[in-house]
């Protein structure tokens, strides 16, 4: 697994964690481990067989547990809080994300009051005119958000 594959995990595992309206501060710490992992020079893969939870927590902004869980990562190819998150809150919503006119509040929305839990749900639902029904998207929002579904 490479360090970019790695960082994009963490990444997608805060931006998860932030659908879900977890502590600020322990995203914040995966945001910036994926951001040190995605540049660090040497694959984490290396570090790990060479130096083991010393050598990835000598790594800034990699602590224990971060540490633990790229350790769970490179052995299993996941790791035990991915996989509970996953389970409560489906991880293609995160592909919700990437349209434009959609941020964590109104993906949580789509998910929680109307079960649009990926693009193909929000096709459908879109198509069906159920943009009109969420709070917070407006006529601008709403055009946006069809634009971009018909380039998916």
């Amino acid at each position: 697994m490479t360090n970019q594959e790695i960082a994009r995990r963490f990444s997608r595992l805060a931006t998860m964690m932030e659908l879900r309206g977890d502590d600020p501060f322990r995203l914040r710490s995966y945001r910036n481990a994926a951001e040190t992992i995605e540049v660090w020079p040497t694959p984490l893969q290396e570090v790990a067989a060479a130096e083991g939870m010393a050598g990835l927590q000598a790594i800034p902004g990699i602590g224990k547990a971060i540490a633990g869980k790229v350790i769970e990562l490179l052995d299993k190819g996941t790791f035990d809080a991915w996989e509970r998150l996953t389970a409560e809150t489906p991880a293609s919503l995160l592909d919700l994300l990437e349209l434009p006119g959609i941020g964590p509040k109104t993906a949580m929305s789509l998910y929680q009051k109307f079960q649009v839990s990926s693009i193909e749900d929000l096709k459908l639902f879109v198509a069906g005119g159920g943009l009109n029904l969420v709070d917070g998207i407006g006529a601008k929002t709403a055009e946006k958000i069809k634009e971009s579904l018909d380039s998916v």
